[in-house]
């Protein structure tokens, strides 16, 4: 079931300092995230929940759809949880940083 899960633009959850948690596979993540971002892919999610607890978490994915049903599975186990609106592709159009995992400039695939 989802709840009713707050969105953030991506400028709010760039400066906003919660956990920012990428839900993608990881060959996605490592072509480009988030500066700082946290990769936990949502098929291992259920099983890695206790690893979040303690922080604010908002999720990302590619374009907000994976993510939605991320946060909604951390709201449900008790956390505080927001999804990141447009996703990557939306924090790409707002000139913020995408980093790859080795270190140069990433792309959102």
């Amino acid at each position: 079931m989802r709840r009713d899960v707050d969105s953030l633009t991506a400028d709010e959850a760039a400066r906003d300092g919660a956990v920012l948690l990428d839900v993608r596979e990881p060959e996605e993540f490592d072509a480009g995230h988030a500066p700082g971002a946290r990769c936990v892919p949502l098929g291992e999610l259920a099983g890695r929940i206790d690893e979040l607890r303690g922080a604010p978490v908002i999720c990302v994915c590619r374009t907000g759809s994976r993510s939605g049903f991320a946060a909604d599975a951390l709201i449900a186990a008790g956390m505080d949880a927001a999804n990141l609106e447009g996703g990557m592709l939306a924090w790409a159009a707002e000139g913020l940083p995408v980093t790859s995992s080795s270190g140069g400039a990433g792309v959102i695939v």
